[in-house]
């Protein structure tokens, strides 16, 4: 049965990344003047599309929080159904798409969403249809199958690494990743400005100092903050921060996941509100 459901989130997978690219290839020959006029011409690789909804026998049902599919310009598509995350590769003709070779991490998920990829593998097999709507980062991405069921995705666009507010969410030593320390959760957060300072809270005090950006790199500078002390789990966050902060940092932008990696090993990972909080 394990082996059955991989397969199922397997071929919707699949499916997802071909009527993608099947748009990006298509003769041109759709209309529209990015108003919201229906139009299959428009290329959809480097966009971050969220998953909105799934119908099935006119019965529509909510994706789970994170469902999402990215295409790169050599078509092949990554994403998460809300719990597994998959790879596909893809192959079209005009806006018609057919399943190509796919592969999907095998975790047990809630119940409700279990059901919905579930529900994706019975009702995305064979040929889509894809239709986008809407201009600029405003887009929504129909996909429909022959028997009328489709499923709603909407772009939604990537996080900036200046003015974002960006929150703690993990640290990393070395290869080993680690959540944050019992009842740190939601405490640390800093922003970048424009003008090469950074500010925010290490999880117990407040600090302010400058960070300079140079293509990938971040190079901070020495870090003022308020004196308090706090809970042990607070300072052994604040600690773990410093250590990342400092001196000559590379960093990555994912969507809305931030890494920074210091010259030590040293990580961590951060977030950015979802676009439309």
């Amino acid at each position: 049965m394990a082996m059955y459901k991989q397969r199922m989130a397997v071929s919707v997978l699949a499916l997802f990344t071909l009527a993608a690219c099947g748009t990006e290839s298509g003769s041109g020959s759709g209309s529209g003047d990015g108003s919201g006029t229906v139009r299959t011409d428009l290329s959809l690789s480097g966009v971050h599309w969220s998953v909105s909804s799934l119908t099935v026998g006119g019965e529509k049902t909510t994706a789970p929080a994170g469902a999402h599919v990215s295409i790169d310009s050599a078509g092949k598509a990554t994403g998460n159904l809300g719990c597994n995350r998959f790879t596909a590769d893809v192959r079209t003709d005009g806006d018609k798409v057919t399943v190509g070779q796919g592969t999907t991490t095998g975790m047990a998920c809630a119940k409700d969403v279990q059901e919905f990829e579930n529900a994706m593998g019975k009702a995305f097999r064979g040929e889509l249809k894809a239709a986008v709507a809407g201009r600029s980062e405003e887009k929504t991405l129909t996909l429909t199958t022959a028997q009328g069921d489709s499923i709603a995705l909407t772009s939604e666009p990537s996080a900036p690494l200046t003015g974002t507010s960006w929150k703690v969410t993990g640290l990393v030593s070395g290869s080993a990743a680690s959540s944050l320390p019992s009842g740190t959760e939601n405490k640390a957060h800093f922003t970048f400005a424009k003008d090469g300072s950074v500010e925010g809270n290490l999880g117990c005090n407040s600090f302010h100092g400058k960070a300079a950006v140079s293509g990938s790199k971040l190079t901070f500078g020495p870090l003022a903050s308020t004196r308090k002390m706090c809970a042990g789990p607070e300072m052994e966050l604040e600690r773990a921060l410093l250590g990342v902060l400092e001196g000559t940092t590379t960093y990555e932008i994912d969507h809305r996941s931030l890494s920074i990696k210091a010259g030590s090993g040293k990580a961590l990972d951060a977030s950015a509100p979802a676009a439309k909080d």
